[in-house]
């Protein structure tokens, strides 16, 4: 008998095991499929798409244009350390080149996010106005039917007193 109750325990115990690992699928489905981790890839590949848009405007537009000022073009600048044909090089060139995209990225970023922050002000202010009840500062006279203050108990124009209008 214990020879079967170690067998009970050990088909048990695999069976928790193959649960568990349902369980681990399942959960890793679930985080896979959440919103975020979606938006997160996404964004991602944006980012992709739009770093090679950058690069494109540094070395296509950028980079000549500040060669016609310099005289130079910055990917062509290096240094070769030691002699030979198998001395190393520095192709500083290409880092300020990484330095100009980093920066114009920068720019470009810090321009959509101040866009965006402008433009939810906006609606924030406009929701809070439209939320805002109006709370009224005048009433109109019921006899003669002009604008008075709404404190008012006597009508500046025809001198009716208005707590008597209002009982009638």
């Amino acid at each position: 008998m214990s020879n079967t109750g170690e067998r009970k325990g050990k088909v048990v115990g695999e069976r928790k095991s193959v649960e568990k690992g349902k369980g681990f699928v399942a959960e890793f489905k679930k985080f896979i499929t959440r919103g975020n981790v979606l938006d997160m890839a996404v964004g991602v590949i944006v980012g992709g798409a739009f770093t090679s848009i950058v690069n494109s405007l540094n070395q296509d537009i950028l980079t000549p244009v500040l060669a016609i000022f310099g005289g130079t073009d910055f990917s062509y600048l290096s240094v070769t350390l030691g002699k030979g044909e198998n001395a190393p090089v520095l192709c500083y060139g290409n880092f300020i080149t990484a330095v100009i995209n980093f920066l114009i990225t920068a720019l470009v970023i810090f321009c959509l996010i101040k866009g965006i922050n402008r433009v939810g002000e906006r609606m924030r202010k406009s929701e809070q106005k439209a939320e805002e009840p109006v709370v009224p500062t005048t009433k109109k006279c019921p006899y003669c039917l002009s604008e008075i203050p709404i404190e008012a108990s006597r009508c500046p124009h025809c001198t009716s007193h208005l707590e008597e209008a209002v009982t009638e």
